[in-house]
């Protein structure tokens, strides 16, 4: 039926001759059956081939408004979805989206997985998450033709050299020197985060801080360091490599090792607030405290920075925003839009109680 043929309150052509509403067929008690595009047309009142039409996003302009909602409703009724490889016979797509992260027990990472996942409900998708994966894995997988795309968060220099060209990418927060229409970036401004978590020490009378650095050779933590050494220029650093372990164990090493020192520094700058967290654990060892013996700066505002006493000192790099932008990307290559080739993602400082002024 073509929206805006019908008069209002006239019979819906739509409706099957019956015009009998009654629910689907229930299975045994072991097996119970999955809802069917016939159970949702029986209990909509319309035809199946209208079910077809609102489901595969093609009924807008045959099917009314009215009759659409009717048949949405019933699918969310019965707890309806189309089968996925119905749709990719029809459509040639499955829905699915592939995202990938570098370790997914990663707090920010974890805020870039709710982010994405709101965002693929949001315009039909489904994100499917992995961890770790080499080229090669991520290649052989979408060779199989299971997924419509790719979003690559946090890319190594040779998982992007060795991208399989055939399929839609977007890449998030990732250098914004491989943007393209063919594969956007979603930057994220880690660097002038790192600016303003320098900076606010700067402006507190800080001169001599502790920098705590993960040895990673991701774009987003070469900018971090870049953003540091631009902000740090004209202070005393006293610089400690954290080694490639989503532990805390190695940062509280480090963490002990620089506050050691004979004179150790009055504030102490972290990759992320996890080394922020060993720092706390640090000082507590030494008997000093948070932050009158020691300012402390993280990077994430992931919720461990709310939980810490004092309240930490973090720079907000929105994940959620940068999982969403990501999808969203995604989503508008897929319907065949053009594309930014490069969008950003802000960053904020958010000031709790772990700075204070040096004294």
């Amino acid at each position: 039926m073509v929206s805006g043929s019908r008069r209002e309150g006239a019979p819906d052509r739509d409706r099957p001759d019956s015009g009998a509403v009654t629910p689907p067929e229930e299975g045994t008690a072991s097996t119970p059956r999955r809802p069917t595009s016939h159970d949702v047309a029986r209990l909509a009142g319309v035809s199946q081939a209208s079910v077809s039409l609102v489901f595969s996003g093609k009924g807008s302009k045959r099917v009314s408004a009215a009759t659409e909602k009717r048949v949405r409703d019933a699918g969310e009724q019965l707890g309806y979805r189309p089968q996925a490889a119905a749709r990719q016979l029809r459509m040639g797509r499955t829905g699915l989206v592939l995202l990938t992260v570098p370790d997914i027990r990663g707090p920010l990472f974890a805020q870039v997985l709710a982010g994405a996942h709101d965002a693929a409900e949001a315009h039909g998708l489904t994100v499917v998450a992995s961890s770790s994966w080499n080229s090669r894995t991520m290649t052989r997988v979408l060779s199989a033709n299971q997924f419509d795309g790719l979003i690559i968060c946090s890319p190594n220099d040779r998982q992007i050299d060795e991208l399989p060209p055939f399929v839609p990418t977007v890449l998030i927060d990732s250098d914004p020197a491989l943007s393209g229409r063919n594969r956007p970036v979603v930057d994220l401004d880690v660097a002038g985060g790192m600016r303003m978590a320098v900076g606010h020490l700067a402006a507190l009378g800080h001169h001599s801080i502790g920098h705590l650095r993960y040895q990673r050779a991701s774009y987003s933590f070469r900018s971090r360091q870049a953003g540091f050494e631009v902000a740090a220029r004209d202070m005393r650093v006293t610089e400690l490599s954290i080694p490639l372990e989503e532990t805390l164990d190695p940062a509280l090493e480090a963490a002990l090792k620089l506050l050691s020192d004979r004179t150790p520094p009055r504030a102490v700058v972290c990759d992320d607030d996890v080394a922020a967290t060993a720092v706390y654990h640090a000082t507590a060892a030494l008997g000093m405290r948070v932050p009158d013996d020691v300012s402390v700066v993280g990077i994430d505002n992931t919720n461990i920075a709310g939980l810490l006493l004092p309240g930490l000192t973090t720079v907000d790099l929105h994940g959620e925003e940068l999982g969403k932008l990501g999808v969203d990307t995604m989503a508008a290559m897929l319907r065949g839009e053009t594309v930014e080739p490069l969008k950003q993602v802000h960053t904020d400082l958010v000031i709790r109680k772990s700075t204070r002024p040096a004294r």
